[in-house]
């Protein structure tokens, strides 16, 4: 094996899982921490190691199981990215108070900017409520050593660790270091005591008095003590502390601004609980103290005279948004009294703004939901399907599962007005079994008066095709258990559950109607969307007839409905009079276009 590799950041960290005995890992898909699983049992493959690993149902499942193995003595990591780890905040919470045995790393990725999330929410502040260490890494050399520390230190405070990669450390790469695999023979022993595992209210208050004793101890723990990264800088009044990505981009922006000799400059591996000696240091030592950290304040929180502190508080550091090197640059310039010319930035050419695919049957779906209810309140959830809003068939979306809790909602408040309008409400299929099921039951058991269509494209295709439980495969390839959709539907207590293919645009659109149809008169009515994911090429089903079609000109008015109200990026124009064109490079032969344009003129050309 080569002494270093170049690997993305969430393949640096699943290597140092691999490495440091991680016997059982678990996770659900979220970018930016999808990549960790998958490369986990990639590792495991290569160096033949024993170690299960499993896309569990959602993050507090995920986090329960891998806790439990903890609770044994194994070493194990749930990972997540951070709005995942609000679904698992209730064993997150207990887990901090009882402990761990074995280490048990919770690697929660967090998305500044945000790039892909419904928030860039701060989960070091989520360590900090659950009264747990968090390290903060700066590149994915580092996320891979954190994971030995986060483990020495897990294992000999026995409490659980958050290792918070951001997508800048997520999805970076760079050369790192390997070691040899070293086998991992401990073996699983569970030694019954109530008084923690099964602790009731009166041991609970004990627990966390235990728990408060540990984070004193780890506030003087060396070994994740912060480092002087410039020890030969001249003595100054002022100094910069960073942590996670920030601390890269300002070592080299003082290096650029030739203030590396000048101002003393730590990086804190361990934001809370903050060090302190670390503390006591910066209160003595210094007069002005610059913070850059992302996203929320949390070190310049814990010292002790933050009138010396500039950072989140102060407005000297953005609240919002990645700090990006231009921004530290300004800002470091700035407190050390240096003048730098704004950054002479390249033009960028507009873009487009995100769409589904072509081809997605998700398309036709919304399409044929607006045909069934054209004046309906179209509440949805977070997804490839999310980009519903494009046409018009997403009003709203709030979070995992909220597609149905919005849908009763709704219903709740214009159920005694004259003329209720239809709901609809659209969900994908891991999203159903992630969140959707407990707010289904809800739904029968008041009788809500909508139509859930779910879009079951047979994978969980925003994060990279992983699969769900219906697909009857697991992380590495291995068959599981099927378990059918329609089944659980109808155990929820749904009378009207109907399956049909968004491919077949009209019989599909009589389907919703049927759906909108009974909602309005007797109840929650639930229409299964099948079609897989175009991108799934694990999916035999997804490869369909292909159909080419084409524009006939002279039968094309320009009036442009198919673009505006489908959107396939296949379709496209020369101008706001200008017919409409086919483009053969990005058309995937689905056909549902024919359905489409109010005028007939897209017709097919051939069938292959």
């Amino acid at each position: 094996m080569n002494d270093r590799i170049l690997m993305l950041g969430n393949q640096a960290i699943s290597r140092g899982l691999i490495e440091n005995g991680c016997a059982v890992a678990t996770s659900y898909p979220g970018t930016p921490a999808s990549e960790i699983l998958p490369s986990l049992v990639e590792w495991r493959l290569a160096e033949n190691t024993r170690l299960h690993a499993q896309w569990a149902v959602n993050e507090k499942v995920a986090f329960e199981i891998a806790y439990t193995a903890a609770m044994t003595g194994l070493r194990s990591m749930v990972s997540m990215k951070q709005v995942g780890l609000n679904v698992a905040s209730d064993p997150l919470m207990s887990a901090a108070y009882m402990g761990t045995v074995g280490g048990f790393l919770v690697v929660c990725a967090d998305d500044p900017g945000p790039h892909s999330s419904q928030t860039e929410q701060d989960s070091r502040m989520m360590a900090m409520m659950a009264k747990i260490p968090v390290l903060d890494p700066d590149s994915p050399a580092q996320a891979k050593d954190m994971i030995a520390m986060g483990y020495a230190l897990s294992e000999a405070f026995e409490i659980p660790v958050m290792i918070r990669p951001t997508t800048r450390v997520c999805h970076a790469r760079q050369d790192v270091a390997v070691s040899p695999i070293v086998a991992d023979t401990r073996q699983p022993k569970f030694e019954k005591n109530p008084a923690r595992w099964a602790a009731t209210p009166k041991f609970r208050f004990r627990l966390h008095q235990s728990l408060e004793q540990k984070l004193s101890a780890i506030s003087n723990h060396a070994a994740t003590a912060p480092q002087r990264c410039n020890p030969g800088a001249d003595e100054s009044r002022q100094a910069i502390v960073v942590s996670g990505v920030a601390a890269a981009h300002t070592r080299d922006v003082m290096k650029d601004l030739g203030l590396w000799d000048h101002v003393p400059l730590y990086q804190v591996l361990q934001p809370f609980p903050l060090h302190r000696e670390f503390i006591t240091h910066l209160d003595t030592a210094y007069s002005q103290i610059l913070v850059i950290e992302e996203s929320a304040g949390i070190i310049e929180l814990q010292i002790a005279d933050r009138r010396k502190v500039l950072g989140k508080v102060s407005g000297t550091v953005p609240s919002v948004g990645e700090i990006l090197p231009e921004t530290i640059e300004a800002i470091v310039a700035k407190f050390a009294g240096k003048s730098v010319s704004p950054p002479d930035l390249p033009l960028t050419a507009p873009g487009r703004h995100p769409t589904l695919c072509a081809g997605c049957p998700h398309r036709a779906s919304f399409f044929a939901i607006k045909k069934a209810a054209p004046r309906g309140i179209y509440t949805s959830d977070i997804g490839c399907y999310t980009l519903g809003l494009n046409l018009g068939a997403v009003d709203t979306f709030i979070c995992m599962g909220a597609a149905i809790s919005q849908a009763a909602g709704f219903y709740q408040a214009f159920r005694h007005e004259a003329r209720r309008p239809d709901i609809v409400a659209t969900l994908g299929d891991s999203t159903f079994f992630h969140a959707g099921i407990p707010a289904l039951i809800d739904a029968v058991v008041q009788n809500v008066r909508f139509v859930l269509v779910i879009l079951d494209n047979r994978t969980t295709a925003m994060t990279g095709n992983q699969p769900t439980p219906a697909c009857g495969r697991g992380i590495g390839g291995e068959p599981t258990i099927t378990v059918a959709i329609e089944k659980l539907v109808q155990g929820c207590g749904v009378a009207f559950c109907e399956t049909g293919d968004p491919y077949d645009v009209p019989a599909f659109i009589s389907l919703v109607k049927s759906a909108v149809a009974y909602s309005r008169e007797t109840g929650p009515a639930v229409v299964i969307a099948r079609r897989p994911c175009l991108l799934d090429r694990s999916q035999v089903e997804s490869r369909h007839p292909f159909i080419r079609v084409h524009v006939v000109e002279k039968d094309c008015d320009a009036c442009h409905y198919c673009i505006q109200h489908f959107e396939c990026p296949a379709l496209i124009t020369d101008g706001k009079d200008k017919p409409v064109r086919v483009n053969p490079a990005a058309c995937t032969g689905c056909g549902v276009c024919l359905h489409v344009c109010p005028k007939k003129a897209i017709v097919i050309t051939e069938k292959v």
